[in-house]
């Protein structure tokens, strides 16, 4: 049951995003389904990592040996300062296992 049940999620995806990626295809969106999906991959990225980063034994972590906070906030001023995504992750993710070692 399990494997029918990951087959299925496999070619719902496929053809989901077949559909988007064929270019012969006639499927054409119009700008504000364009734009409503732009907030799609920030809306999720937020939704996975918010809760590694903020959360901790159940309760709300904000405090400053979080070294998954103090990560994150470094990831974020990398990316303002470098404007490079590989730079960035991969300082922070340096950081986060010397911040993880440390604390």
């Amino acid at each position: 049951m399990i494997w029918l049940i990951i087959g299925g999620m496999t070619l719902i995806l496929f053809f989901n995003r077949y559909l988007f990626l064929e270019p012969r295809l006639p499927i054409r969106l119009n700008r504000r389904v364009k734009e409503f999906l732009g907030f799609a991959v920030p809306g999720m990225l937020t939704a996975i990592c918010g809760p590694i980063i903020f959360v901790k034994d159940h309760r709300l972590d904000l405090s400053a040996d979080n070294p998954y906070l103090l990560a994150g906030l470094c990831a974020i001023g990398l990316m303002i300062w470098s404007r490079n995504v590989l730079i960035s992750v991969a300082s922070s993710v340096g950081l986060f296992y010397l911040f993880r070692w440390w604390l």
